[in-house]
């Protein structure tokens, strides 16, 4: 395929953003770029700030075929931005994002997260295949996560009320047709597991899908040279790796290790449900909180655990953790809901119950042969699943089927 001009849309791009779609973003522009292609990403920087954001140090190198376009401080500064969210359309940049659009022409225009750049009437701007990732449950949750109530996964559509109960003001727009009209603009949208797809597809979503999963870089893989970690454990340990929120699950899995005391539980990440989840461990001193890790540090905690324990209560789109562990040889133990046990297949363990949960635990620190065996095919399916190239190959065939479509109907 010859290069194409490509611009990623999309609310954070690091360092402004908090991990998960941002960082997809990243990888996938920077790995576009790697191809010959050249790349513009529009972000909104202020988004951020607005929502308490903190620059870590991480560095973040990007390819030189790409171009950034952070946008400029919004139009009635916070006020704008909440127009935005609330009117469903670009407010706060809008002159400035047409100025954008209007010089320069794109072969593909491809949306991410967009609910504070003015979604979804923004996915009308711009000319060009037009491609949109669900990153998340956003087009059918004004919550974005399918989470009902702060307490349980939404199997009951009761929007208004769960959106009053989280403390956000409803967006009229999700009442009229504006999103309709607006999903229309868009020539394919791009779920990042079948579960999402079928999540979609039961909360009303009729627009084309395709399953596309997420991939690691091969530089991201890679074992690192030595060990990263600070004060790495001298016990044999299972791992969570996540952001520390009520719908992880974490809570369940440190009532499962009150009782299970024969390996250290090593939770990494941060939250806004870490001090709950500290009051809950205290006094197990074979759980500990490590806080934010590194990519590096991240890769020796997953290569030396026992098991990446996933143990989700809400519906994720795909399942970072469960693809970062298998790339290290590891295995994983996730619960049976949503894409998890889609993507653990024949890499792990699925479990229902904390008995069963439990049970998967003491099965793989009680045989060194089944986890090995476990961690080798998750590798299996890492390698011809989730990598670079096979993502790549995969979004040039969707190019070229969208390009069929629009002469066959030309």
């Amino acid at each position: 395929m010859n290069p194409l001009r490509i611009c990623m849309v999309t609310t954070f791009f690091p360092p402004h953003n908090f991990g998960g779609d941002g960082m997809w973003v990243y990888r996938l522009t920077n790995s576009l770029a790697r191809q010959g292609h050249r790349l513009s990403v529009v972000y909104n920087p202020h988004a951020f700030k607005l929502m308490g954001g903190a620059i870590s140090g991480q560095s973040f190198p990007l390819h030189a075929n790409v171009e950034t376009f952070p946008l400029g401080p919004p139009r009635l500064g916070l006020a704008g931005t909440l127009l935005d969210h609330q009117l469903g359309q670009p407010f706060a940049h809008r002159p400035e994002l047409e100025r954008f659009f209007a010089g320069n022409e794109f072969d593909v225009v491809h949306f991410h997260n967009i609910s504070l750049l003015g979604g979804p009437r923004i996915l009308e701007l711009g000319r060009g295949i037009k491609f949109c990732t669900l990153n998340d449950h956003w087009f059918v949750c004004a919550m974005h996560i399918l989470w009902r109530f702060d307490r349980e996964a939404c199997q009951k559509r009761t929007c208004l009320a769960c959106t009053l109960a989280g403390r956000r003001p409803p967006q009229l727009w999700r009442y009229t047709g504006t999103l309709d009209r607006a999903l229309e603009q868009v020539d394919m949208f791009i779920a990042p597991s079948l579960s999402a797809v079928q999540t979609h597809r039961s909360n009303g979503f009729s627009r084309p899908i395709r399953a596309l999963p997420y991939f690691l870089p091969a530089t991201e893989a890679d074992s690192p040279v030595e060990d990263s970690r600070e004060d790495p454990p001298r016990r044999p340990y299972f791992l969570f790796v996540g952001r520390l929120e009520k719908m992880k699950g974490v809570q369940d899995l440190i009532e499962v290790f009150r009782t299970y005391r024969s390996a250290e539980l090593v939770i990494a990440g941060i939250g806004a449900y870490e001090n709950t989840l500290r009051q809950l461990a205290a006094g197990l001193e074979h759980v500990r909180f490590t806080g934010l890790q590194s990519d590096r540090q991240l890769r020796n905690w997953y290569r030396g655990a026992l098991a990446t324990v996933v143990p989700s209560i809400g519906y994720e789109t795909f399942g970072w953790p469960t693809l970062e562990s298998f790339a290290q040889r590891t295995p994983v133990i996730v619960r049976a809901i949503g894409p998890l046990p889609e993507i653990a297949a024949g890499g792990g363990l699925v479990f229902s119950t904390q008995a069963e949960l439990e049970a998967a635990l003491s099965s793989l620190q009680g045989s060194p042969e089944l986890r090995e065996r476990l961690g080798e095919q998750g590798f299996r399916n890492y390698q011809s699943r989730y990598t670079e190239a096979v993502h790549i190959d995969r979004y040039h065939e969707l190019v070229a089927e969208i390009r069929a479509q629009r002469e066959a109907g030309s």
